[in-house]
């Protein structure tokens, strides 16, 4: 059985479409495929260990690389995308128990136009106030 984190042909087939395309003229050393990438950023998430502990001899890059790919993908919206696809082939093949489902607004805005909240203010420590 391959190691969880093994990215298989079917699963690429369906993620590398969604995948933003990579700017060319980059100088530097050449990037590391897209498929290497997501196996490292997958082994990371599988054994929990930190990004920076992401050993080298794995291929996979460097936890930094990894942490920032996904960081990129996750803000072109890929993962929601893959979640999408993913959702309507299950349904089409009527694999799904829509009597198990839950809907709510913390997941599926109300309506269209709905009023989206800005970003929550920070609650942290904040420094003193200058005693000069």
């Amino acid at each position: 059985m391959a190691a969880p984190w093994i990215v298989s042909d079917e699963l690429w087939s369906r993620i590398e479409p969604l995948l933003p395309v990579r700017p060319a003229g980059r100088t530097g050393p050449k990037p590391l495929p897209d498929r290497q990438v997501l196996q490292g950023i997958l082994f990371v998430l599988y054994t929990g260990i930190g990004w920076e502990d992401l050993p080298q001899e794995l291929g996979f890059g460097s936890g930094m690389t990894c942490w920032r790919r996904l960081r990129d993908w996750q803000d072109a919206g890929v993962f929601d995308r893959l979640h999408e696809v993913l959702l309507t082939e299950l349904n089409a093949a009527a694999v799904i128990d829509w009597s198990r489902a839950c809907v709510d607004a913390s997941h599926v805005r109300a309506k269209k136009g709905a009023w989206i909240p800005g970003r929550a203010r920070s609650i942290g420590p904040r420094p003193a106030p200058s005693t000069m």
